[in-house]
C-alpha cells in the first residue's frame, strides 16, 4: 500500500491530500529516510511524522486496504 494511503487509513493523518504534502516537503521519514508518497509500506516499517515541532513514531502492524475508525489504532503501535 502507497504511504500516503496507510497514513490516511490509519487514520495517523486524516485526508490523503495532506499526507501527500507531508511526504513532499520531507516531513516523513520510513526506517530513518526521507521517503515520497508512493512508498510501499510494509509490515515492521518505522514511520516517523513531523507535526510541527512534535514527531509521532510508530511501528506498522498490518497493513489493510479499508477500517473501521475503532479498529484502525490496531494497523501501528506507538514507539
Amino acid at each position: 500500500m502507497r504511504l500516503d494511503k496507510y497514513l490516511k487509513v490509519s487514520r495517523l493523518i486524516k485526508r490523503r491530500t495532506v499526507a501527500n504534502d507531508a511526504c513532499d516537503a520531507g516531513r516523513v521519514m520510513v526506517n530513518d529516510k526521507v521517503v515520497k508518497a508512493s512508498y510501499d509500506v510494509k509490515v515492521g516499517d518505522v514511520i516517523e511524522v513531523q507535526f510541527g515541532n512534535k514527531a509521532v513514531k510508530v511501528e506498522v502492524t498490518q497493513v489493510l486496504d479499508t477500517v473501521k475508525k475503532d479498529e484502525a489504532k490496531e494497523m501501528f503501535r506507538y514507539l
